[in-house]
């Protein structure tokens, strides 16, 4: 059975600033985070929320969450 880690909740809110405060994140740049290290420290719920909160956005690709932190229109072209 495999063994879970819990994290201290103030921990997690420090994981989760982190993202927010990255450069790339205060200047309206992209941030990315394991999908893995997301469920581990904060869900993926809790993720969703803290990203829609300022109307950025947010894909999934690879293992990866891909932040956009800008709130302006989003267009994807394949």
């Amino acid at each position: 059975m495999p063994t879970l880690r819990l994290t201290h909740h103030a921990a997690n809110e420090r994981w989760l600033a982190q993202i927010f405060d990255a450069k790339a994140a205060r200047r309206g740049g992209i941030v990315r985070r394991a999908v893995r290290d997301v469920e581990r420290e904060i869900g993926r719920d809790r993720l969703k929320a803290e990203v829609a909160g300022p109307g950025f956005h947010m894909i999934e690709c690879g293992g990866q969450f891909v932040i956009i932190c800008r709130a302006s229109d989003l267009v994807v072209h394949v």
